[in-house]
């Protein structure tokens, strides 16, 4: 039996999006109990040259969402919403999963083999087969900023664990 190329994205995207948007409320009841300014979560960082928390959601949604959209041959969207709060953010993950949702099983058929062009016309520009671009790109880097997202709350003091950041499956 192969993996097909939708079973080993959408749904890991959808069980980790859920996960983020679990832990993102935990953090706000966390803010709202230690009567922590919101913002102070939201523009944490772990070091000052790694982005804050809320740019850190903002990226895992948007490689989930250009990635999925990619591999199904579908325009990439662009989302119009802020990141300026708690409830901000699990709007774009709301929004990222209605989307990755929508997206039609069959149209990622093939798209293993197929060749995608990143960031074309400029000097980045590149050519990747749709399975390296999943595997190997794809979601090390979705997991990179969810996992960065999770550490900068953990850091924090917010009570979250492995269950938190696995969600359920």
């Amino acid at each position: 039996m192969t993996l097909s190329m939708h079973a080993a994205s959408v749904p890991v995207f959808q069980q980790m999006l859920a996960a983020l948007a679990g832990v993102l409320s935990k953090a706000e009841a966390h803010a709202v109990d230690g009567k922590i300014e919101p913002a102070a979560l939201l523009q944490a960082r772990l070091f000052p040259d790694m982005f804050p928390l809320a740019r850190q959601v903002r990226i895992a949604c948007d490689f989930a969402a250009s990635v999925s959209a990619r591999l199904a041959g579908a325009e990439v969207p662009a989302y119009e919403g802020g990141d300026a709060t708690f409830a901000d953010l699990r709007r774009r993950i709301e929004a990222t999963l209605a989307f990755i949702g929508g997206l039609d099983v069959a149209a990622f058929d093939g798209s293993g083999a197929r060749e995608l062009l990143l960031r074309p016309g400029t000097p980045k520009e590149r050519r990747i087969g749709g399975q390296a671009y999943l595997l190997a790109y794809g979601l090390p880097q979705f997991f990179f900023h969810v996992t960065t997202a999770y550490d900068l709350l953990r850091h924090n003091g917010v009570a979250i664990g492995k269950k938190d950041y696995m969600g359920a499956y």
